[in-house]
């Protein structure tokens, strides 16, 4: 691997230097989950690789999922046996070896409404869960609860909510900043990686693709990159970007909207999160911190796929639904945060989104070309390792498989032995140890890149003015080794400060904005425009969750500009 820098602001100017010369063997389109993990496959692969994302990393859907890394309980009820045991699969792989400083188990209660019947049937599934996953170990087995156990795990719950429950384990992690390791690991291992690189158009040369153009959003300029493979990963707009090739493609995304609340920990008393049956789906209140996050829905959206937006009914829809089991209710003042995400459905006959496959589907429309679509945020690495295989079957010659599997990101490698040392480390580093723990699982063995930070500078050692629960060289590192390039991505990506206080991140934004600023050469000027586009995107948010539906609520979102190239400022 080179060094760990490929994301700093020299690693970009580097990597569109390079991806402007030559022909790479693989140009990735899409810096999601799935376009990152394709990067990452391809470059083990030893294929020269580009990958180019129109926003930040993780922008789309990848960072507005549950967090969850999980089988999914509910696919089995529907008997998708193969689904649930690949992803089952994948989430061992990611707990044990790939990503074991971001992903971590979390508890689950079901609570059971009916004496005999609901606990066979909900056990059996349960049951087979843990089965699927014995080979994939890691987490605890399922346990049956009485309603007095169940009770003392979770005493938020109306007591005659339940008759008994189940106990089962999965896993969750930030998907934000597992996609952005993603990105940076394939980075580390040769990968040209550029966020804020917007495909334009495509390059033929008669039928087949030969490359895309590209507008480098930050310095207004455009240029070509000559591929002999290119993978379409865009997600929700796979359609967008196969109308920029001129081919209508052999399947259809279909957008399906899923909204989440944030609230303090302290206003559900539970030591177990919670899985509920809802008239449509499952509702999740997920612990996730200081906090818990509840979602989700799962509703058709037509509207801007940049910036869903949450409507008042929706977040209406999520409080009575969990209110229905809580004895105190909450209401809109406990929400803290509140975001929306796009879910990328393959289009089906069912009229219901929950009902359209997660399954994913990769194509080569045209020569050249490789989409893959579908999926979910669990199985990334499978549909990774299809859409190069796909790719690969493309260049026509012998390449190795793919070994992504046996590939531990960046500050996996030597995490638990840190871990296991994080009192010494927090004595070497004068920070508390709940510090040095915070760090250590969002950095993992890259924490000495921090401490080395705040040593040279014991300023970055204090905590964010507005968001005390960061240390201010996690947004210096975010500007100069993770790929953030504007206030957004380091207040809503790299940390989630966005929905973790109740300012949305407004006090934070003037100190981090200085942070960046100093790492990116920012004036004054362009500081204090990235503060005041931070605060009218806040506003538009919170103007949208208060109108009644999805076009009113679109209406309002679309109210703040978007990130202003730096050019412009």
């Amino acid at each position: 691997m080179t060094d760990t820098t490929s994301l700093s602001p020299a690693g970009r100017e580097a990597a569109l230097s390079a991806l402007a010369e030559g022909e790479l063997d693989v140009l990735v389109v899409g810096g999601g989950v799935v376009g990152a993990g394709c990067a990452l496959d391809a470059a083990t692969r030893g294929l020269s690789v580009g990958l180019v994302e129109a926003r930040d990393f993780a922008s789309g859907t990848s960072s507005r999922s549950s967090k969850l890394i999980h089988g999914g309980l509910r696919y089995l009820e529907m008997l998708d046996f193969a689904l649930v045991r690949e992803a089952l699969r994948e989430r061992g792989l990611i707990l044990q070896r790939l990503a074991p400083h971001l992903a971590r188990p979390v508890p689950f209660l079901y609570p059971l409404q009916h004496r005999v019947w609901e606990r066979l049937y909900a056990g059996t599934g349960v049951q087979l869960y843990d089965l699927m996953a014995t080979t994939h170990g890691g987490l605890p087995r399922h346990r049956n609860l009485s309603r007095r156990g169940a009770l003392r795990a979770c005493p938020a719950l109306k007591k005659d909510s339940l008759v008994g429950a189940l106990q089962y384990y999965d896993a969750q992690l930030d998907d934000a900043r597992h996609t952005m390791f993603l990105a940076r690991t394939a980075a580390a291992y040769g990968a040209h990686v550029a966020s804020r690189a917007e495909v334009v158009g495509f390059l033929r040369e008669g039928e087949r693709v030969t490359g895309v153009r590209v507008h480098d959003l930050e310095l207004d300029r455009t240029f070509e990159v000559r591929a002999q493979q290119v993978v379409n990963a865009t997600g929700v707009w796979t359609d967008d970007t196969q109308a920029l090739v001129g081919e209508r493609g052999q399947f259809h995304v279909r957008a399906s909207k899923g909204i989440h609340l944030v609230v303090p920990r302290d206003r559900i008393q539970s030591t177990t999160g919670l899985i509920l049956r809802t008239p449509t789906s499952v509702l999740f209140v997920i612990p996730w911190g200081r906090h818990w996050i509840i979602g989700t829905t799962d509703t058709d959206w037509a509207l801007d796929k940049s910036h869903p937006a949450a409507s008042s009914t929706d977040i209406d829809y999520l409080l009575h639904q969990v209110n229905q089991v809580l004895a105190t209710p909450l209401d809109r003042t406990d929400v803290q945060g509140v975001y929306a995400g796009l879910r990328p459905l393959l289009s089906g006959e069912s009229e219901s989104t929950s009902k359209l496959s997660r399954e994913h589907t990769v194509a080569s429309p045209v020569p050249g070309l490789v989409v893959v679509a579908g999926g979910k945020y669990t199985t990334y690495r499978v549909m990774a390792k299809d859409a190069i295989d796909a790719a690969v079957h493309g260049l026509g010659r012998s390449v190795s498989p793919s070994c992504t599997e046996r590939v531990p990101l960046l500050g996996a490698e030597g995490y638990t032995a840190l871990w296991n040392r994080r009192r010494l480390l927090a004595e070497e580093s004068g920070l508390h140890v709940a510090r040095v723990e915070h760090l250590l699982k969002r950095y993992g063995s890259l924490v000495h890149e921090l401490l080395d930070l705040i040593r040279e500078e014991p300023s970055l050692g204090k905590p964010l003015e507005g968001a005390e629960d960061h240390l201010r060289a996690e947004i210096t590192y975010a500007a100069g080794h993770e790929g953030a390039r504007h206030l957004e991505d380091v207040l809503t990506r790299r940390t989630r400060i966005s929905i973790e206080t109740f300012d949305r991140g407004v006090a934070a934004a003037p100190s981090a904005a200085d942070l960046m600023g100093d790492v990116l050469g920012w004036t004054k000027e362009q500081r204090e425009r990235e503060v005041e586009n931070y605060r009218l995107r806040v506003e538009a948010e919170r103007a949208s969750q208060e109108q009644p539906d999805d076009e009113t609520a679109d209406a309002a979102r679309l109210g703040a500009p978007d990130v202003v190239p730096l050019q412009l400022q």
